[in-house]
């Protein structure tokens, strides 16, 4: 949709971009957040060491637009018609997928529902650190 910046995102910036965001912490993050600029700034952080340099507004915009063009080609699925794909739809399926079906079936008592894995991984890495 938008094009931040003027240059094209490379498959292989996408696919790095998709693996962060693929991050179990930075989908939290991004989950119960709107004001969201300084978790794109760890993404563009993340992607640098990649050596791939963006902002974060094109972080943010490429992930908006990704998000976007999944929804409606899931829609489209939901509602039988398979015609249109997109490039990335089974990794973006992948982080997308269940969200969307956990968000539907979240009760306000959710942090009973979340897998037992979650939450030992998250004390696991607090005593790393």
């Amino acid at each position: 949709v938008a094009n931040e910046g003027g240059k094209h995102w490379t498959v292989n910036e996408v696919r790095a971009l998709i693996r962060i965001w693929s991050d179990r912490n930075i989908q939290q993050q991004l989950e119960g957040t709107v004001r969201n600029k300084r978790i794109f700034e760890q993404v563009a952080a993340r992607l640098q060491k990649f050596g791939i340099d963006r902002d974060w507004k094109q972080c943010r915009t490429k992930y908006k637009n990704l998000k976007h063009e999944y929804k409606s080609i899931k829609s489209t699925q939901d509602s039988g018609s398979t015609s249109k794909s997109m490039k990335f739809f089974n990794e973006l399926d992948a982080i997308l997928g269940h969200s969307t079906m956990e968000q539907a079936s979240k009760s306000d008592n959710d942090e009973n529902e979340r897998p037992p894995e979650w939450t030992e991984a998250k004390s696991e890495k607090d005593s790393i650190g």
